[in-house]
């Protein structure tokens, strides 16, 4: 029972390696191959866990070759266009200028309910809006809505904004983040002030404090239990 615990310990840990190389990309957004190959890591790593008489080496060969092929292959897309289109096809038009393409519907078995489906995710439920619709390599469609129904920007308005920078968080459920301060141009002293102002004597009693990117401190108190 032991000797199963640590074996599945063991593999837990070098799939979660094995997938962190793969890089940080989500379900969804996953390329075919990429999906192929994490679904077979699974699998083959199910394998030695559940069976201890295969050996642990064995049962990560496999694992470690399925890794090295995502790799390459990631690396071939990245430097070839050809490979990249055959390896991931290609982003296709369903809504050009207005109008359903309805023969690369077929083609892409992609039928009218999924493409309102998938509108309405996108905030645009009237199709009379939309200006072109991509469907994307991975399966995500990208709308591009028609120009008078495209939000204002300030340069639109004509409008002088000021750039903005990354928010930064100062406290997290209770511990100074020290590798903020000079980022945020704020030292500690400053953050103990601000929460002074607010009757807050222990850092440790806040849940998250942050400054945006207009200088605006924001924080939260634990919960008292």
């Amino acid at each position: 029972m032991l000797i199963a615990i640590i074996r599945t310990t063991i593999l837990y840990l070098i799939i979660v390696l094995v997938l962190r190389l793969m890089g940080k990309r989500q379900v969804g957004q996953l390329q075919p191959f990429e999906l192929v190959i994490i679904l077979m890591i699974s699998e083959l790593a199910a394998i030695p866990s559940q069976d201890i008489g295969i050996p642990l080496l064995a049962g990560l060969l496999p694992v470690l070759v399925l890794l090295m092929l995502g790799v390459a292959i990631s690396q071939i897309s990245l430097k070839s266009e050809k490979a990249r289109a055959i390896i991931c096809g290609t982003p296709t038009i369903v809504i050009n200028k207005g109008q359903i393409l309805e023969d690369e519907l077929r083609k892409l078995r992609y039928n009218l309910s999924d493409l309102l489906e998938q509108l309405r995710v996108k905030n645009i439920p009237d199709l009379a809006d939309v200006e072109y619709a991509i469907l994307e390599t991975n399966g995500q469609l990208s709308v591009i809505p028609k120009s008078f129904r495209r939000p204002a920007t300030p340069e639109d308005l004509q409008l002088q904004v000021q750039p903005e920078t990354i928010p930064y968080t100062l406290i997290m459920d209770g511990v100074l983040q020290h590798q903020n301060f000079a980022k945020a141009n704020v030292t500690e002293e400053w953050l103990r002030n601000e929460l002074q102002k607010v009757n807050i004597t222990d850092y440790k009693k806040v849940l998250i404090a942050c400054i945006d990117s207009h200088g605006k401190f924001y924080y939260q108190e634990k919960q008292q239990k």
